[in-house]
């Protein structure tokens, strides 16, 4: 974690009437550095690094990995030659932050700052150079924080920050707990090496933004989740749990920057993930509700004494994620894989997780079970689905989530909704087809356990004890399999389906007589369509109506012009908000009717939700 040296440091100006701002730059720097660093810089270059030489193989090891490890250590050991200036000038031209785009985007565009801006420093912070050397090297240094402006506001498109709390790297991946960490560290560490100096950067709102927004809704009891890291998943047993702490010790740092209302609450949020060892700071709990991130296909719900999380795929966001040979059979992550935790499970998807699952049966996917080999599809995550209609509704508290998903080199096609609610996530699947002359299957979970699994096939209900309980309805028979990791529940929809479908729930942390109750409360839930058309669902106890049009129509009280996802909740006071989404973000205009009895009707100036007393 930060240093209390270190903040102490940034908690006075840092730059004093007749200061060197390249000696100040320096100073910072090596306060908040840490690893190893190279002592026999001029050695390395010449054996390895040398200007003029051909880069071959990655391009991030010549123009990031390498030069920033150099300069790292150059600007800790007091280094003053010249052949380090020039390798950079070689392999690193200034020319890389002239367009937004290819590898200078995101987190690598940061980096590429970060390098230009030390070679800069290093340049000027030297007893022997000239007037024009040292307004030359302010001039480089200037250039590299201003190449930081594409990172510093919101994108449309492409790698960056979304106003829904997305962020997206290599074009197609959702990448909090990857390159967002390497950005969210390199920016902190900028903003407060760069403070009080002529090129100190003012506009982080954005940044400050995505600490709440982007960062937090993925980390868990002290890991980051897994469906925002991209191909980096197996590639340590405790990887979550390094990158949750790589991302609390950014955002402690960046509160070092931050106003004091800001610093207070994300010190609090950090010790509340269990990453931060001080009495002074009071803990905050991980906030309840729901948490849609439609630009991502992900979706966060946290309520009491469990958490889930939701990864999908779209036109826009890849199945999955390979390169450089990691991740070769994370095929079906994005086929609506649907992650949870209680708080005596909080490392399920660690410990050997990826190395051990069979990556056919991932909880929560639909898939067709032709075999793949490793890397099936475009490589960086390029392995899009032809379909629009991915996310959903959200009050904040409960949401309807919807997939309409495109088997990875398949021609599986499925429509797949989740209710969350309370106390449940409630799972309907329809219109499932497929021409693969191999049977489909729908998992409902496959949990990393040795627990005992209790079985009434006639009730319709299974319970892993100290895990959850499962209901299923229409008579669905799910097929069990156990091996000395996992317990596994599935629905086998035969070969080559037409119209299959299914429908269960998932009780987190439900006692078996707690499940037994629930399959046995007919009243507790209605399931009002289940279709390729529609599928919704009511809940009486919770006043709650949810729907995923998948074409316009009528299901229960509610009609839709136009594909959406629709959810209403009927409150105790006697008013009802009606929340409703475009997914696919393409309609010109929607009309929704409630059938229902409403008195006065009081829309927002920009409705997202609307409260109506009724």
């Amino acid at each position: 974690m930060l240093s209390r040296r270190a903040m102490l440091l940034l908690g006075a100006a840092a730059l004093l009437p007749g200061d060197d701002p390249f000696e100040v730059v320096r100073r910072q720097w090596r306060e908040l550095a840490t690893g190893p660093v190279v002592h026999d810089i001029d050695g390395f270059i010449r054996r390895a690094y040398a200007p003029g030489t051909d880069p071959e193989g990655n391009w991030w090891r010549w123009q990031i990995g390498v030069p920033k490890r150099l300069l790292d250590s150059a600007m800790r050991t007091g280094y003053r030659g010249t052949l380090l200036l020039e390798a950079v000038d070689h392999f690193v031209p200034e020319s890389v932050l002239d367009d937004y785009d290819g590898t200078s985007t995101g987190a690598n565009r940061v980096d590429l700052c970060t390098v230009l801006l030390l070679r800069a420093v290093l340049g000027g912070d030297r007893s022997d150079r000239s007037d024009r050397s040292d307004r030359s090297d302010r001039e480089r240094a200037a250039r590299a924080v201003a190449g930081l402006a594409p990172v510093l506001r919101y994108v449309t498109e492409g790698d960056g920050f979304y106003r829904d709390g997305s962020f997206i790297q290599h074009s197609w991946v959702p990448y909090q707990g990857g390159y967002g960490a390497v950005l969210l560290s390199g920016l902190a560490r900028l903003f407060a090496v760069l403070r009080g100096t002529p090129w100190e950067v003012a506009d982080r709102q954005v940044v400050h933004d995505s600490v709440e927004r982007s960062f937090a809704p993925f980390i868990h009891q002290g890991l980051c989740m897994d469906l925002v890291r991209g191909r980096s998943v197996g590639r340590h047993p405790d990887g979550a749990r390094r990158r949750a702490r790589e991302i609390a010790e950014a955002v402690l740092l960046l509160g070092e920057t931050a106003g004091a209302a800001e610093r207070e609450r994300w010190r609090g949020m950090v010790k509340g993930w269990g990453l931060l060892d001080d009495d002074r700071v009071a803990a905050r709990s991980e906030p309840l509700g729901h948490v849609l991130m439609p630009m991502s296909a992900r979706a966060v719900h946290r309520a009491h004494g469990w958490c889930a999380a939701l990864s999908m795929s779209s036109h826009r966001i890849g199945h999955y994620e390979h390169g450089n040979g990691e991740n070769l059979r994370g095929w079906h992550t994005g086929a609506g894989m649907l992650y949870w935790w209680t708080p005596e499970h909080p490392a399920q998807y660690a410990d050997g997780f990826w190395q051990s699952v069979d990556p056919y049966r991932l909880p929560g996917t639909t898939v067709s079970t032709r075999r793949l080999p490793d890397g099936a599809g475009t490589a960086w995550g390029e392995t899009l689905t032809p379909w629009r209609w991915v996310g959903g509704a959200t009050d904040g508290t409960y949401a309807t989530v919807g997939h309409h998903l495109s088997g990875l080199e398949s021609s599986l096609e499925a429509f797949k909704s989740w209710f969350f609610l309370d106390d449940a996530v409630v799972c309907l699947g329809a219109g499932i087809a497929c021409r693969d002359g191999v049977p489909v299957e729908t998992v409902v979970d496959n949990r990393r356990t040795g627990a005992a699994l209790t079985v009434d096939r006639r009730a319709g209900w299974f319970h892993l004890e100290g895990h959850a309980g499962y209901v299923v309805w229409d008579g669905a028979q799910p097929e069990i399999g156990r091996d000395e990791r996992y317990v596994t529940l599935w629905l086998d929809h035969g070969t080559d389906p037409t119209d299959a479908g299914y429908a269960y729930a998932l009780l987190p942390g439900a006692s078996e007589a707690g499940t037994r109750a629930r399959a046995a409360a007919s009243t507790w839930l209605h399931v009002l369509a289940n279709t390729d058309r529609q599928q919704a669902v009511h809940v009486p106890g919770l006043g709650l109506t949810a729907a995923n049009f998948w074409q316009p129509g009528t299901v229960g009280p509610l009609t839709a012009s136009a594909p959406c996802a629709v959810l209403v909740r009927e409150k105790s006071d006697g008013t009802a908000t009606l929340t409703v989404a475009d997914p696919r973000r393409e309609l010109p205009g929607l009309t929704v009717v409630w059938n229902r009895h409403v008195l006065v009707f009081e829309a927002l100036p920009e409705p997202r939700t609307v409260t109506l007393p009724v």
